[in-house]
């Protein structure tokens, strides 16, 4: 029986070998391995993609998260005990990012159709203590409309994007830069390149994307112990900065970023017209905007049979996210807030391999979805 393995990262590294080698051995011979040139050159192309001024490349994503807001505090724009508004329907690193900050998340629930944050239910959350939002381009569909732009103007709100699984897409309309490319539409943004990511290195890292000099430059001294210069630290600062070795890693796999996109859209289309189940609740590609398919998630009532079913006939599947942040241990202060769209969602969604199948891979992981009968 064929078998459609989830995820092997070996796979898609693969075409790019050759290129890592060389990349790694420079590195490695040129005897600096922090704070270089690979990881200046990855800054600028990072901004370059984004259409944005400044990039600041960290240790990991939540890292990334964590030091925009810490920035925020250090420049007086958040204190604590100010309020942020977050997706419910999230990683739990985009609101770990929020509470580490002394801050308070406010969880919002999800639009039905996107699964997204739902703006006119974030509207209805504000109060004269929510100081920032923060939209999750889940999945890699970009969570973005001009309501965003009417909240951040009507209400002074800082606009926080976790940017993690989105790189590369594009809203349908533009944001408070003029650009439609997600990781640049609000104030500041948050990107993961934790290996499982469409542009996933080695390892761990990150990035902070800006317009705003002055937050740049404030994430690029809280990440290196809080020091402008060296050995003089103006904040009791952290050691969040990226590996040389992984900025090359990532400067090979972006040359190669858009023809990625290109292949995850197809394969996400494939699904969307070959899935006829009326058990399957797909969803939705949306003309006006790019998605660029970090997962393509499903919805099925009964899950486990369905999972159980797949896997039978060789094809791995996988939950993003089987259990919430409000259900999680950390967070029980949230658990008796009513989130049923939320909590509906993760008992229902249902990750397909898209990482590295082929057309013909998800015409046949189609069929077989097509033949399950609970």
């Amino acid at each position: 029986m064929k078998q459609y393995p989830f995820l092997d990262l070996k796979l898609p590294n693969a075409p790019y070998m050759e290129e890592m080698q060389h990349a790694a051995c420079n590195v490695i011979a040129s005897g600096r391995y922090l704070r270089g040139e690979q990881t200046r050159l990855f800054e600028q192309e990072i901004a370059d993609l984004c259409q944005a001024k400044f990039c600041v490349a960290v240790s990991n994503g939540l890292d990334a998260l964590r030091l925009i807001f810490r920035a925020y505090k250090e420049l007086g724009l958040l204190h604590d005990g100010d309020k942020v508004i977050v997706p419910a329907n999230t990683y739990i690193a985009s609101v770990l990012a929020v509470s580490d900050n002394g801050l308070q998340p406010v969880l919002c629930e999800p639009s039905e159709a996107t699964m997204n944050l739902d703006t006119e239910k974030a509207e209805s959350l504000i109060t004269p203590d929510v100081k920032a939002i923060m939209p999750v381009h889940l999945y890699g569909s970009p969570c973005w409309d001009d309501t965003f732009i009417e909240l951040a103007k009507k209400h002074g709100l800082l606009i926080i994007e976790d940017n993690a699984q989105a790189i590369g897409a594009k809203a349908s309309c533009t944001g408070l830069n003029g650009s439609r490319m997600t990781g640049n539409l609000g104030h500041a943004a948050g990107f993961s390149f934790y290996p499982t990511k469409n542009l996933g290195a080695l390892g761990d890292a990150g990035a902070v994307v800006t317009n705003d000099e002055h937050l740049a430059a404030t994430v690029r001294a809280l990440a290196n112990y809080g020091s402008d210069r060296r050995y003089h630290n103006i904040y009791k600062g952290v050691n969040c900065r990226i590996d040389e070795i992984q900025a090359a890693m990532l400067r090979v796999k972006i040359r190669h970023l858009d023809e990625e996109t290109l292949r995850r859209q197809r394969i996400a289309q494939i699904y969307n017209e070959t899935i006829v189940s009326s058990l399957v609740k797909k969803p939705n590609i949306y003309p006006t905007e790019e998605q660029v398919w970090h997962q393509y998630v499903i919805r099925v009532t009964k899950r486990d049979d369905f999972r159980e079913y797949l896997l039978a006939n060789g094809v791995e599947t996988d939950i993003h996210y089987a259990t919430p942040p409000h259900r999680q241990p950390c967070y029980t202060r949230f658990a008796s807030q009513p989130l049923p769209i939320t909590e509906a969602i993760a008992n229902e969604v249902v990750s397909l391999p898209i990482a590295h199948v082929s057309e013909q891979d998800a015409r046949e992981i189609a069929t077989i979805i097509n033949g399950y009968q609970p």
